[in-house]
């Protein structure tokens, strides 16, 4: 083995080293080998990971854009000095994927610390697909924090394989198991109404509720919603495929847009495009539809110009035209419905209301209609005054048809309206105005000191409703707890729905970090 000297250099002070030697030998400080970043450097580096992940961008983007970005504005600004110390910054590829791992890690370590502390808990279940065609199961989770009823992403994993009931609980048992989490505490289970989820034999619920036979089962109200918005009479859905086919006749060719476009731009029109639609968009159909509307001239004419006579021949006849002013007045209401159930934190008392007042709406617009009258609908009723004519004839009957269709599905898909105005739904929306008589008798006597507590009616008054429960179910034990455990509050109803990934080819981890709503 030839012997190698090592040789001191003067600029192996930059290191660490110093220019001291003992018995002979060069001596290193303690920093010798590496050069320690400050806590500010460091956490400067997580600050950067963490909006990285919020805003879905490419691990690499640290490197590659955002430093560079930050040593030329701090370069030209505050001078080479403070350029030196943000260059210390580390922002590589593998870094910023790092910072994420660590900061999704800990978020889950907190949010498993809150499920571990609260008394019950309850989930939301959504498999989807995300850009990359992989299968996704997303799980939410609603839970008792210290000082409001809490809603939170639980976990994102892959279903490698298929995407059946077995898979699906397999997951969430094994995630369960691994974190210690009580089935016992889990009191309600929202899916999105899918035979996998709620089969009665073998779906997702049955063998939760094998694990946890308290548990309520429920599908997705904005789900039940979107199903029951479907419903169109067969002259409708025709009207509705034409529409279609006009819009993907200018937007599905590259030629065909940019010339609407310059046609829409020679009327001065407001807007230069139409928008596609797509069924797995539950609010595509809604915002298309008005904008057809709104174009209805322009792209009139350019179907004349490029002689498409099928398309052409319904779009100039005027009974088309009211039927789509109809249309965009009906699905923009089904869409304000949508976002009105949007949310985080919602629960179901408040979007069972939403969907009550709906279904009411739905009856006086039919009741309007068979008089004659469209006030309910802005863009109907004033292409009607244009035209100096009455609701009246071929099109009263179909819009007569399609309300009464719709109104007949949204009872179909949500047969329990009427529990709104049972005890248990009475006394959480507000048990300042409920009788004792009702309630069982293990809970009139604490009920009657809740009612009687006049700082209990103020905050009733001031505060959100899941709020006053979280406050005054420790004080009011009884009736607290039955409140606030069962599913009007801790049954994800409304909420997210859907996350769509930004870019394919993302790592698990990398995954779990974007998902995750850093907030630390």
């Amino acid at each position: 083995m030839s012997g190698k000297k090592r040789n001191y250099d003067q600029s192996y002070l930059k290191y660490g080293f110093t220019d001291a030697t003992e018995n002979g030998k060069v001596i290193a400080s303690s920093e010798c080998f590496h050069q320690s970043s400050s806590a500010e450097v460091v956490e400067a580096s997580f600050e950067i990971a963490h909006m990285i992940a919020e805003e879905k961008k490419p691990h690499n983007i640290g490197e590659t854009l955002i430093k560079w970005c930050m040593l030329k504005a701090v370069t030209f600004v505050l001078g080479e000095t403070s350029s030196k110390k943000i260059a210390k910054i580390p922002l590589s590829d593998s870094t910023i994927k790092t910072r994420t791992d660590e900061l999704a890690k800990d978020i889950e370590i907190q949010v498993l610390e809150k499920i571990h502390a609260s008394p019950f808990f309850a989930i939301q279940c959504d498999e989807t697909t995300d850009v990359a065609q992989s299968s996704q199961l997303l799980v939410y989770v609603r839970f008792v924090g210290s000082s409001s009823i809490e809603e939170e992403m639980l976990f994102c994993r892959p279903l490698e394989t298929t995407t059946k009931a077995e898979d699906v609980f397999k997951v969430v048992a094994t995630y369960f198991d691994n974190n210690g989490i009580e089935w016992e505490k889990l009191v309600g289970v929202c899916t999105d109404g899918a035979p996998a989820m709620l089969g009665s034999r073998s779906g997702f619920i049955a063998r939760m509720k094998q694990k946890s036979p308290n548990a309520v089962g429920c599908h997705c109200v904005i789900h039940r919603e979107a199903l029951a918005s479907r419903t169109l009479s067969a002259a409708m859905k025709n009207k509705l495929a034409i529409i279609i086919q006009a819009v993907n006749f200018v937007k599905t060719s590259g030629v065909n847009t940019r010339l609407f476009a310059k046609l829409c731009k020679d009327m001065d029109s407001e807007h230069e495009t139409l928008l596609f639609h797509t069924s797995v968009r539950w609010l595509s159909k809604g915002n298309m539809l008005a904008r057809v509307y709104e174009m209805r001239d322009e792209l009139q004419l350019f179907l004349e110009a490029n002689r498409q006579q099928d398309l052409l021949l319904p779009f100039s006849s005027g009974g088309f035209q009211l039927a789509l002013a109809y249309l965009a007045d009906i699905f923009q209401a089904l869409n304000s419905l949508n976002l009105l159930l949007q949310g985080k934190n919602t629960n179901r008392i408040n979007d069972y209301d939403a969907i009550h007042g709906f279904v009411a709406k739905l009856g006086l617009w039919h009741r309007r209609v068979q008089k004659g009258n469209a006030a309910s609908f802005p863009n109907l009723d004033t292409a009607l005054d244009k035209k100096g004519i009455e609701l009246e004839g071929e099109l009263k009957t179909e819009v007569e048809t399609h309300l009464h269709l719709l109104k007949q599905e949204f009872e179909r898909y949500f047969p329990d309206l009427g529990d709104t105005e049972l005890p248990e739904w009475k006394i959480t929306r507000n048990p300042f105005r409920l009788n004792e008589d009702i309630l069982s008798d293990d809970l009139q006597e604490e009920f009657l000191e809740m009612k009687c507590n006049s700082t209990a009616k103020d905050d009733f008054e001031a505060m959100p409703l899941t709020d006053i429960w979280e406050k005054y179910w420790h004080i009011y034990n009884s009736v607290g707890y039955n409140i606030v455990s069962n599913d009007h509050f801790l049954v994800i109803d409304g909420g997210k729905q859907k996350i769509v990934y930004s870019r394919s080819g993302t790592s698990k981890s990398g995954l779990q970090g974007l998902v995750y709503k850093c907030t630390t």
